[in-house]
């Protein structure tokens, strides 16, 4: 396996644009690429505001003292009918014992066995809607074909007869003992995820929400988002969460450092991976270098004009040691103790001494896939196949996905360098217009659009979520392009689509169509035959995917800029106007004796709360930083803004512009040089 993945190996060939590039750097800065999510609706996400809003009270909640002075006769009837005497007779002592004020937060009653769910079901609809200072929950039956309902006082609410520091203490022992379906207060009419904007500087998106999540006292899972964003940038995008209300994410501002949440609102429903129409992009090329400023000039009119081919980038597949596509070639043939070597899971300690406790001590937890292999090879050592399913769901897949991008490169490649970029060709497979109605037709591939990985790390941190609920490929939504579509001319370049392999997608009837089988062939593997029983790891039981060849980007903006000190922004994320609102609110409340240092070093304070942990330098120029850039040399920058559809790469976009490689590895280069 290669030590580092470059352009060429995934199929990464050619450009649209015959004019010339020139040097610039690619995120210098955190600052210098900024991405901002496009919803659904075709609004573009921005933090503005870091406020909690004002719950209004929806419901009024009853002690439950006053609740246990009521007559509770008519409802002791109905639950007869529901449950029996026997059981009647139990919550009737129960209510006595909570009646009679005597401590009893402990007491509870376990309801005659049921192996009728929907029974158990409507039991426990009863106490919600019918005794509410009652809370339920279920537990283990005399035989395994049967459950009880255990019912006890809801000592989630304030009951009015006492409590202190030592009655909280005991409520939370004796929560513990219990789950805590039956105890649901959420009021009905606000919905149940509470919806943010998350502005996160140097994280990917899971990092983020682990942390939350661990500041929260909640799983992750609990979080919900429409797709992963770039680590090294500054990004904002919508988040979900599970009940959880809007004051306490609020209050976790001033403990985070390179995240800031805010824009709360509730809502009905989480988000998933997928609901969003793209990304807008904000990107600073630093240091430009060119013949002349027209040679700048001239490539980024042209990359508005005519857009760039539409490859998957180099983090689809591993920007370092990890070639994830190899990995899947290895699924797909079958080899799995290749693929299982592959991902690094047995590393040097490991390979010296077999010790699978001590390599996974020094594992770290972001590495799930080596983790899993290993904890999985401690109960069934020499099993393969049951390692690499050990490795969470979409992890798995991705290699697979890896393979089929790499095809998919390649076929592009061959399609600009045979056919060019200004025509249809006969055999070319296009959207059927006829059909559209305003939405592309394509069945999404699961994307990553953040980066897989520095130089050891490919998870992309994605929730395991099923391939088989992702839309499926019609063969309606494409056709191949005939003479007669050729002499009509109603179909363009931009319509121009080739498949990610799969049952159920076409390939194009011309050579671009063989392109695919060669390729595949040549790593021993077919695209219409399965080499072994895996389904998971199989072409043939995967559907496929479609994937416009060319992409314009839209709204795309551009202007050419002077600077001479590197540590100062050249463009305002979330986080900066964020922190000036706060300087300005400061200002505004502060005493009017107040002299301007004070203000000054308030700005900062507050601008710092934005640096990442890793070092981002005060962006604040003080006196000192004003008088040193001025014997510095002014250089040049190039600020884009344009927005793509979902799981397009703006780096591609990139390099159409520079002609050059958008390898991590060169662009260090490039900075370290600047």
């Amino acid at each position: 396996m290669t030590t580092s993945v470059e352009e060429s190996d995934v199929g990464i060939l050619c450009y649209i644009s015959q004019l010339p590039g020139f040097r610039g750097i690619l995120k210098q800065r955190y600052s210098d690429f900024i991405v901002n999510e496009v919803g659904l609706d075709g609004s573009v996400v921005h933090l503005t505001t870091l406020d909690a809003p004002l719950e209004i009270a929806v419901e009024k909640k009853e002690k439950i003292a006053d609740l246990l002075d009521r007559d509770y006769a008519v409802e002791i009837e109905s639950f007869r009918a529901l449950a029996g005497d026997s059981d009647v007779e139990k919550l009737k002592k129960l209510i006595d014992i909570f009646s009679s004020g005597v401590s009893s937060s402990g007491e509870s009653i376990v309801l005659s066995p049921s192996s009728d769910k929907l029974h158990r079901t409507a039991v426990h609809n009863f106490f919600k809607e019918r005794m509410k200072f009652l809370v339920t929950d279920t537990v283990d039956g005399p035989d395994s074909s049967s459950k009880c309902i255990r019912v006890r006082l809801n000592s989630g609410s304030n009951n009015g007869r006492g409590g202190g520091r030592n009655s909280r203490k005991r409520k939370d022992r004796d929560d513990k003992q219990y789950d805590s379906r039956g105890s649901d207060s959420w009021p009905e009419n606000m919905g149940k995820f509470l919806r943010f904007h998350l502005c996160k500087e140097n994280k990917d998106t899971q990092e983020a929400l682990g942390l939350l999540a661990k500041m929260l006292g909640i799983k992750p899972r609990s979080f919900g988002f429409a797709g992963t964003k770039d680590k090294r940038s500054v990004s904002t995008q919508r988040v979900t969460v599970f009940k959880q209300r809007a004051n306490r994410l609020a209050a976790l501002n001033e403990r985070l450092i390179g995240i800031k949440v805010g824009n709360f609102c509730h809502v009905n429903e989480g988000l998933v991976l997928g609901q969003l129409q793209g990304n807008r992009f904000t990107i600073t090329l630093r240091s430009i270098s060119a013949e002349n400023e027209d040679v700048i000039r001239a490539a980024a009119t042209a990359l508005g004009k005519n857009g760039f081919i539409n490859y998957f980038g180099l983090q689809r597949f591993g920007s370092s040691s990890i070639a994830t596509h190899l990995i899947g070639a290895a699924l797909l043939r079958g080899e799995w103790k290749a693929a299982k070597d592959a991902t690094r899971t047995i590393r040097e300690y490991y390979k010296e001494s077999g010790d699978i406790e001590g390599t996974l001590k020094q594992l770290p937890r972001y590495l799930v896939a080596e983790r899993a292999i290993l904890q999985c090879f401690q109960k069934c050592p020499g099993n393969y196949v049951q390692a690499l399913l050990a490795i969470p769901r979409t992890l798995r897949m991705m290699f697979v996905h890896s393979y089929q991008s790499y095809l998919w490169n390649h076929a592009a490649s061959m399609r600009v360098q045979k056919y060019g970029f200004h025509q249809v060709v006969l055999g070319d497979l296009v959207y059927c217009k006829e059909q559209e109605s305003g939405k592309e037709m394509i069945a999404p591939l699961l994307e990553c659009e953040g980066e897989i990985g520095d130089d050891t790390h490919i998870d992309c941190h994605l929730e395991d979520i099923s391939v088989s609920d992702l839309p499926e490929v019609k063969d309606a939504s494409v056709k191949v392009i005939s003479e007669e579509d050729i002499a009509a001319e109603k179909y363009t370049i931009e319509d121009i689509v080739l498949p990610l392999p799969g049952s159920r997608v076409s390939y194009p009837s011309n050579e671009i169509g063989k392109i695919y089988h060669e390729l595949a062939e040549k790593d021993g593997i077919s695209l219409t035959d399965s080499a072994h029983n895996s389904k998971e790891f199989s072409l043939t039981y995967m559907t496929g995917a479609y994937r416009r060849v060319f992409q314009k980007p839209k709204n795309f903006e551009w202007e050419l800029l002077k600077y001479t000190d590197v540590n100062l922004p050249l463009a305002e994320t979330d986080l900066d106007i964020i922190a000036k609102s706060r300087a300005s609110t400061f200002v505004k409340d502060s005493d009017e004796k107040k002299d301007l240092h004070d203000c000054r070093s308030e700005a900062e304070e507050c601008n710092n709360e934005t640096e990442s942990s890793a070092g981002r330098k005060d962006e604040l120029q003080t006196e000192e930083s004003l008088s040193a850039s001025e014997t510095r040399e002014s250089q040049t920058a190039l600020k884009l803004s344009f927005t793509l559809p979902a799981s397009c790469y703006a780096t591609m976009a990139i390099r159409e512009l520079l002609k050059t490689s958008t390898s991590a590895k060169l662009q260090s280069i490039q900075c370290k040089f600047n």
